[in-house]
């Protein structure tokens, strides 16, 4: 299982670094392949509770909200996250199966705010000034914090965090994870962005923070299924929301600190 999350990892890094680097209209269609994914999964997570949804619409609203910062427009996005309420709501009036209508229709709009909305904050940040070392800071710092937790958990991990939602996340690694995120901000702030030291150690303590919450949210919602991972896509990784269950967090943490706090 480690040689496979490595593989994954060399494998894959490479490929988000280059699509990052040379942004419009790449990375934008990187991060809706990646929220098609997801959604596949998201969706798949509902079957075993047998909760009927509408998969179909969810996945097209994430999609639509991935892509709406390419428009620049705030009606646009407005319009989508309206629309994401209101139409899968009508679907259900005039749909036969009544049982199970309004379960359906929250989880797809779940699915719609935490994959289309939360991933749409990265493709946001892309775009703005110096918005490519920014993407670079928050997914590179969100990836070493991650590695650090878990290695630091198998190493010396013994004082576990919450045993009924994510079994093997320990205090020892969340701490680590914390840490690496916070050194890994100061190095990539100091080299790439035009900030103060003090500025690239609350990014990377927002990042060692939201990032490890995103985590176990997933596993929350994964537990709640009654389901160990989202997927098997990737090899030692388990789904691809497995993957970004943190990135979530993170970029829209970040987006916001960076125009909130940044700019």
């Amino acid at each position: 299982m480690l040689k496979q999350r490595i593989l994954t990892s060399v494998i894959g890094i490479p490929i988000v670094a280059a699509t990052v680097w040379f942004g419009k209209p790449w990375f934008t269609m990187m991060i809706a392949a990646v929220g098609l994914l997801g959604a596949y999964e998201f969706y798949r997570m509902a079957l075993p509770r047998r909760i009927s949804f509408l998969p179909v619409f969810g996945t097209i609203w994430i999609l639509l909200l991935i892509i709406s910062p390419q428009y620049r427009s705030p009606l646009w996005t407005q319009a989508v996250l309206a629309s994401a309420v209101i139409v899968p709501l009508v679907y259900n009036l005039f749909h036969k199966q009544k049982e199970g209508a309004v379960a359906g229709w929250a989880w797809t709009i779940s699915g719609i705010l935490y994959i289309g909305w939360l991933l749409s904050h990265l493709v946001s940040m892309r775009y703005l000034e110096n918005g490519r070392d920014w993407v670079f800071l928050a997914l590179f710092a969100n990836f070493a914090c991650d590695t650090a937790a878990f290695f630091t958990g198998r190493a010396i991990g013994k004082h576990y965090i919450a045993p009924g939602i994510s079994p093997k996340k320990t205090w020892e690694g969340a701490v680590a994870g914390f840490i690496t995120a916070i050194a890994v901000s100061l190095i990539l702030g100091h080299l790439l962005l035009p900030i103060s030291y003090l500025q690239s150690a609350i990014a990377g303590a927002l990042i060692g923070v939201f990032g490890q919450l995103g985590d176990m949210a997933e596993s929350l919602l994964k537990r709640n299924m009654g389901i160990k991972d989202a997927g098997h896509l990737l090899p030692g990784h388990g789904g691809m929301l497995d993957r970004l269950d943190s990135i979530v967090f993170v970029g829209a943490v970040i987006y916001y600190y960076l125009v909130w706090a940044i700019m």
